[in-house]
């Protein structure tokens, strides 16, 4: 199989576009062209990954965290990046990581947490913004049904729980085409007035190139009259973490051993206890801090994160349980969420789920 319809795939699954400006997602190293014979997933790609997917004739790891974080100038094999790159060309292997384009869609890392402690009732924490985008145009009416059609088939027009969505005002649009042009509908040099119909559809800012051709493609007219807005409305189907419900509400000290037993958490931190009942919890994995007000703000009674610092865990202000049970722990189930994506994509391939433990973080 061609290593380009795996990446085709996983981008459906979880668009780059949706990954943080920060980051560094997508393919790290390998040829788009090149076949594949078997994938390894992980959470992290360490030398002994690149070793495990030698081992099991894996030559493409998928991985959650980029090796590749910030530039390389040069490949030497100094230090623990630059020898798994090294050793991945060696051996043929393809990089692709996919980190916060997978943190930022509802069936990804916030969807595993959540999974884990049957959390029901599940909302985005922290909705996307500036990911959505309005597009405008004026269609003849006879033109009008194929244009809108082609244009919900490009992905236009889906919010939420609904697909076809649009508005439609009738008008009148006028045109004179200069000597060089070759109007559908009336003669050059003569000023047209055509009974029109203005279409509103909005539709994620990641998809503006398809929606856009197919309405050139689409509208009957030489010159295509539209405008594109970015809208300041959040994506709920799109962002940082989740909050949701537990079965039952729970004392603070059952709660805190639910999650150590859910997460494997070998210990966890967290702030001071509150004496009261835990029922909505909010989660976010890998390095969380930033979404504490977030989770307060959204009514959450505890907020299970990673890599909180000693001062902010002040943050609680008495409000919320805040728990930090681990990086590593937190994203543990990413790997088995790319997995289980890619067997059913691809039935009768190799998809190998990797046995090895990349936490780099070991307790007493």
């Amino acid at each position: 199989m061609q290593l380009q319809t795996i990446i085709e795939a996983l981008e459906n699954f979880a668009p780059l576009a949706n990954a943080e400006d920060f980051d560094n997602v997508g393919l790290l190293v390998g040829d788009r062209n090149s076949e594949i014979t078997g994938i390894l997933v992980t959470l992290d790609t360490l030398e002994k990954t690149v070793d495990e997917a030698i081992d099991k004739k894996c030559n493409l790891i998928v991985s959650f965290h980029p090796i590749i974080f910030i530039g390389l100038k040069k490949i030497t094999g100094k230090n623990y990046v630059e020898r798994v790159v090294l050793k991945a060309i060696q051996h043929d292997i393809a990089i692709y990581a996919i980190h916060t384009a997978l943190d930022n869609v509802p069936h990804g890392v916030s969807k595993g947490m959540c999974d884990a402690l049957d959390l029901t009732d599940r909302n985005i924490l922290i909705p996307k913004k500036g990911a959505i985008k309005k597009l405008v145009t004026y269609i003849p009416h006879k033109s009008f049904d194929q244009v809108r059609n082609a244009l919900f088939e490009a992905g236009a027009g889906s919010i939420g729980n609904y697909d076809e969505c649009s508005f439609s005002l009738e008008g009148e649009g006028t045109f004179k085409g200069n000597a060089d042009s070759n109007p559908t509908l009336g003669e050059k040099g003569q000023l047209h007035t055509e009974a029109e119909k203005q279409l509103n559809l909005t539709f994620e800012a990641r998809l503006e190139s398809k929606v856009l051709s197919a309405l050139f493609k689409a509208h009957p007219y030489e010159e295509v009259a539209f405008e594109v807005t970015s809208l300041d409305n959040s994506n709920q189907n799109l962002g940082m973490g989740m909050i949701g419900s537990l079965p039952n509400a729970l004392d603070e000290k059952t709660f805190l051993n639910l999650v150590k037993k859910a997460f494997k958490a070998e210990g966890i931190r967290h702030s001071a206890l509150l004496h009261k009942e835990v029922k909505r919890v909010a989660v976010l994995g890998g390095s969380g801090s930033f979404a504490i007000d977030a989770a307060k703000a959204a009514g959450a009674d505890a907020y299970i994160t990673a890599d909180l610092k000693y001062h902010q865990f002040y943050q609680a202000e008495n409000q919320i349980l805040l728990v930090d049970i681990g990086h590593y722990e937190s994203e543990q189930y990413t790997k088995n969420i790319l997995a289980d994506f890619l067997t059913k994509k691809f039935t009768n391939f190799a998809v190998v789920l990797s046995e090895e433990n990349t936490n780099p973080i070991k307790y007493l």
